[in-house]
């Protein structure tokens, strides 16, 4: 006699086909010794899931997107010991093996080969379903405080990991200068992170309005919209023809990418933080002769995970240092997502961050 059994199903919103994205059913994730499910209750809309699906890493089928979100513990491996099912938990964008070459060479973004710590929605299905899996459930579950919201918590996935990242990269001096371009996401954290990291003078450079007024909340000191003023201009006029102490490029713009390195003092850092997806090429020095001999340090960043990291991020939205909340423009229900991403994909109603509460 054979009996037959269902396997529980979920819903999950996946991307089809390069330019194609809708909602299927999948069977719910089975997990092994290390690993966790998670029930989601809420998660973000990135800029890099619509490049994703505009094809930048190549043709994806089926596969299950989004990589910031928060949920309660629904299982845990036999071998998982730091978090128990029915604990409220955040899960970073990168969830590196721990045990590999790069990952114990301190790189653990790049854990077994080019960006393999991305995983989910990359090389795995991602986090916009009802369940996601987490591999290595121990160093990258961190557990949420009481009184951190899913909301608050759901930034420190990407957004204030990633945005951290750049200016703790950009090594700009206590009373230092700073140039931003782009008030996105990643560049509002990185303005509240300068603003942390003891940087005196902070200048956010975007087009958009409500971005640019946002950033003051954050810090900046000087807004500049480059529709208005030529922001290399300005911001050289601002630092006495120096320049600044570092510059941060997060967009993923190569006209952005050349206002650092042009407004960046020699000896300076410039900090490559956006996903530039217009080509399969940039230009590091696309500027006059001479700046070669600049002594520029160029960093780029990848959104760093793990459990300890996630759990500073938390400790300064807990102790109020900073509110990542306030980037939420727009707020959508599961079953809304396809309108939260076209929106992303669009920027309109000057969106910034679409919360989906599941």
């Amino acid at each position: 006699m054979v009996v037959k059994t269902d396997t529980p199903k979920m819903k999950a919103f996946v991307m089809l086909g390069i330019g194609g994205t809708g909602f299927m059913e999948k069977p719910i994730p089975t997990l092994g010794p290390n690993d966790a499910i998670i029930k989601t209750t809420a998660a973000l809309v990135c800029t890099s899931d619509c490049h994703l699906v505009a094809g930048t890493i190549g043709e994806r089928t089926n596969l299950t997107l989004g990589h910031e979100a928060v949920g309660i513990v629904h299982k845990v491996g036999l071998a998982v010991t730091t978090v128990k099912k029915g604990q409220r938990v955040a899960v970073n964008a990168i969830t590196p093996c721990y045990r590999c070459h790069a990952c114990q060479s301190g790189h653990t973004s790049q854990c077994n080969g080019l960006l393999g710590g991305w995983k989910m929605s990359h090389t795995k299905d991602g986090v916009f379903a009802e369940y996601f899996h987490v591999n290595n459930a121990d160093p990258n579950l961190a557990p949420i405080p009481d009184s951190v919201s899913d909301e608050a918590a759901c930034y420190i996935t990407d957004m204030m990991s990633t945005g951290f990242k750049g200016i703790e990269e950009a090594r700009i001096p206590m009373g230092g200068t700073v140039a931003i371009f782009a008030q996105g996401p990643v560049g509002l954290m990185a303005t509240a992170a300068a603003r942390l990291l003891g940087a005196a003078t902070i200048i956010a450079v975007d087009k958009r309005p409500n971005r640019l007024e946002l950033s003051k909340h954050y810090g900046a000191d000087i807004i500049l919209n480059f529709t208005e003023v030529d922001p290399d201009e300005e911001i050289l006029d601002i630092t006495g023809g120096v320049g600044v102490d570092a510059s941060l490029e997060a967009i993923g713009s190569q006209m952005a990418l050349d206002s650092c390195v042009r407004v960046t003092r020699p000896g300076g850092t410039i900090v490559n933080l956006g996903i530039h997806s217009d080509g399969p090429t940039i230009d590091i020095l696309n500027t006059p002769r001479g700046i070669e001999m600049k002594a520029l340090t160029v960093r780029s960043v990848l959104c760093p995970g793990g459990k300890e990291r996630m759990q500073r991020l938390l400790r300064l939205i807990d102790m109020k240092r900073v509110d990542p909340t306030k980037l939420t423009t727009h707020r959508f229900k599961f079953h809304e997502l396809e309108n939260a991403f076209e929106m992303m994909r669009t920027k309109d109603d000057d969106i910034i961050k679409p919360l989906i509460v599941f």
